[in-house]
Formats: C-alpha cells, sequence, structure tokens
C-alpha cells in the first residue's frame, strides 16, 4: 500500500482497497479457500510425471528511471505444495531481429518508451516501443492509451530536438506504398471507424454500448478492406 502512495493511477490504489475489504471478511466456514500471494513469480514446476509443486521466487519493488514502480526477482525461493496447475498468463513477447530484448520480462527495454541497448546503457536512436512489449502483460485499455501516449510525447520532444533518424524518402506516397508492401490489408483510420461503427450497431438491439468484433477476420471485413489495402469507397 504504501508503495503506490502518490501514484498518479488511482486504479492500482481502489484494487488494493477492495482487496483489503475482502481479507477482513469473515471465514464463512467453507472446506475452499483462494490465497492470494504478491511479489511472487512462478519459476518451475516440480514433480516426476505429475505436478507434485511451483516453485517460487520473491520479488521486491522499485522504481526505474522513469519513476514507474517494478517488481525485480530475489534470491528468496520456495515450493509451494500443489497437484493442479493453470497457466492464466497468455503473453510473452519475442525478440524481434536488431532489437534489445530482456530475456526475464519479455520486454525491449526502454526508458518511457525510448528503447534501449542494455549493453552500452544508451538510448537507441529513432526506435520506440508501446504497450505491453513495452511494460510486459499489465493494466487494461485505459492503461494502454496512458502508455501511448507517453511514447508519443517523447517521439515528439525528439522530432523538436533533431534527434529521429533522417527518412531515405520522405514523400506521403512512398509510406503508403511501403505499407502496402509491408501489409497488404492493413486497416486506415477510415477503416477502424467503420469498425467503431459495426460494433456499435451490433450492440444497440441489446442495449448495449458496443459488440466487439473478436476476429481478424470480422474486424477485416468490417473495415471493408481491400488486399490493395486502401479502404473500399
Amino acid at each position: 500500500v504504501q508503495s503506490i502512495e502518490g501514484e498518479g493511477d488511482l486504479t492500482p490504489r481502489k484494487n488494493v482497497e477492495i482487496l483489503q475489504e475482502y481479507s477482513q471478511r469473515e471465514a464463512a466456514g467453507k472446506r475452499r479457500r483462494i490465497v492470494l500471494r504478491f511479489l511472487v513469480s512462478p519459476v518451475a514446476i516440480k514433480g516426476a510425471g505429475q505436478v507434485e509443486g511451483v516453485e517460487i521466487v520473491h520479488n521486491e519493488l522499485y522504481r526505474d528511471a522513469d519513476g514507474t514502480l517494478r517488481a525485480r526477482s530475489t534470491e528468496q525461493h520456495e515450493t509451494i505444495e500443489a497437484g493442479l496447475v493453470f497457466r492464466s498468463i497468455g503473453y510473452r513477447g519475442v525478440p524481434l531481429p536488431g532489437l534489445p530484448f530482456d530475456e526475464t520480462r519479455g520486454t525491449i527495454p526502454n526508458e518511457g518508451g525510448r528503447i534501449v541497448d542494455p549493453h552500452e546503457q544508451h538510448l537507441v536512436r529513432g526506435q520506440y516501443t508501446v504497450g505491453w512489449i513495452k511494460r510486459g502483460p499489465s493494466g487494461v485499455i485505459g492503461t494502454n492509451k496512458r502508455d501511448a501516449q507517453e511514447t508519443v510525447e517523447f517521439l515528439i520532444e525528439d522530432l523538436h530536438e533533431g534527434r529521429l533518424l533522417e527518412p531515405s524518402d520522405p514523400a506521403r506516397e512512398s509510406v503508403e506504398a511501403l505499407l502496402v508492401e509491408r501489409k497488404p490489408e492493413h486497416v486506415t483510420y477510415a477503416g477502424w471507424e467503420a469498425i467503431d461503427a459495426a460494433e456499435k450497431a451490433a450492440g444497440e438491439p441489446q442495449g448495449r454500448p458496443r459488440v466487439k468484433l473478436c476476429t481478424f477476420d470480422e474486424l477485416v471485413a468490417a473495415a471493408d478492406v481491400e488486399p490493395a489495402g486502401v479502404p473500399q469507397d
């Protein structure tokens, strides 16, 4: 609780308050109970032929260069007896050729979205990152918006300070041609607006704000994307 005091984001504090309220409830005498363990990470599943335990490592909180609160592992390990394990973490970043990568966290090393070379300890000019590959699988849509805003603010600052790479061909037509070459079915802003309208229309009969389109094919169909990568008129 002390670690999140003064944080601008009220969501973590609200989550802690809810969990504190749950912890103060009296046991109902049921046979099963839920135990939440914080600041630990699973490192190995123990057992010969079947699950017998889960080895965990204890973590500690620290603030990185931009003041963000993060967790890092310590030397303290522990094994919890278990006969069944469910995996509920589905995302882990994968390295990209030519970019630094943190194998422990599954993220691209960065300071506020500016990519950092961990070996040379300097910013990689003109390269940026956002989202889960920037901070790991955490947060909600609002978190991603703030995350992206932080990166874009640094990008604009670097633009004004002349720290961006010089494009070999800055013409708009060349950029559009590159997009089509690399991603023939890319969705433009007009396509996103079509997706937004389709989701809202689907939710209206049910009295819901929207019904999300959950597959790539549904999204592309709603965006009305041609193979050339340009929405149809």
